[in-house]
């Protein structure tokens, strides 16, 4: 947890200029959900938000674009651009640099609490207790081989499958799953955070949600899949150092592209998020193209 927390506490280098780093993981590319996070990271650093205070601003939605394979052995720049600064709404744009050329490109909008109509969808039903489900390293002994290192790392998040995980997928499934999710320590009271770390969350498993009526499933390495674009709405307060459930499906998927939903609930049924995201699913060619 202090390392994910670290990994989201950026270098300012200028007014609107930050720079962030990848853990030193082995990965061919830089994981979406970091750089999203990061981008989120740089973007509520110019702008006054709440600290617990009303009258102060918070992030409200995000919408973005992953542009090329970000490269992890190198840090990554974000720059921000203050797009407007209202009584009631602020707006930024943040392009995260590699190499000279955009990796990633993300608009964020700042609101404030207001009183107003309210509404939301019920929690889903008849789900297993968390602590009833398995955490990663029974899930995934039968596969430790497979994970490597991995099987010994300990982990920011720790996530809990009501249903098969990839690597336990063995049949074509309903286009839906669920998943309990919070971060695998205590966490600050700076709500920001908290956002951030959902944000990074919110892309771990969503895309994997579109293979389910297939069959398929990443953790066989016989899939290629890429995210595309991301978006996310934060509805009501919450901790991600508390249990959330993850509630995903995928309303369709056609031409190399899957289209998934997420509803994020803290345990006691409040809808806090909402996330939406497409990406390329593609299957490998024999010899390992996609």
């Amino acid at each position: 947890m202090d390392s994910l927390i670290a990994l989201l506490d950026l270098e300012r280098i200028e007014v609107n200029i930050f720079r962030g780093n990848s853990p030193d993981e082995d990965r061919q590319r830089v994981y979406g959900g970091q750089v999203a996070g990061q981008a989120l990271v740089a973007a509520a650093r110019t702008v006054d938000c709440e600290k617990d205070d009303e009258g102060q601003f918070h992030v409200h939605s995000l919408h973005a674009y992953f542009l090329r394979g970000g490269d992890p052995t190198v840090p990554i720049v974000y720059e921000v651009d203050r797009i407007r600064d209202g009584r009631s709404y602020a707006t930024r744009r943040v392009q995260a640099i590699q190499h000279g050329r955009p990796i990633f490109h993300l608009s964020a909008s700042f609101g404030l609490y207001e009183e107003g109509f309210d509404h939301q969808f019920p929690m889903p039903e008849g789900l297993p207790e968390p602590e009833s489900l398995p955490g990663f390293k029974e899930r995934m002994e039968p596969y430790r081989d497979l994970v490597g290192d991995w099987f010994d790392r300990p982990l920011p998040l720790d996530t809990r499958y009501c249903g098969p995980s990839p690597w336990e997928r063995k049949a074509h499934l309903p286009p839906y799953q669920n998943i309990w999710l919070r971060a695998n320590g205590k966490l600050p009271d700076d709500p920001v955070l908290h956002i951030c770390i959902l944000t990074y969350a919110s892309d771990m498993s969503l895309l994997d949600t579109t293979l389910q009526p297939h069959g398929e499933s990443f953790a066989m390495g016989d899939v290629f899949m890429a995210s595309l674009d991301h978006a996310m709405w934060f509805h009501r307060r919450f901790r991600s150092d508390e249990w959330l459930l993850y509630a995903q499906d995928t309303p369709s998927a056609s031409h190399g592209r899957g289209l998934g939903r997420g509803l994020v609930y803290g345990r006691d049924g409040t809808l806090v998020a909402s996330v939406m995201q497409e990406g390329v699913i593609r299957k490998m060619r024999p010899g390992g193209g996609s």
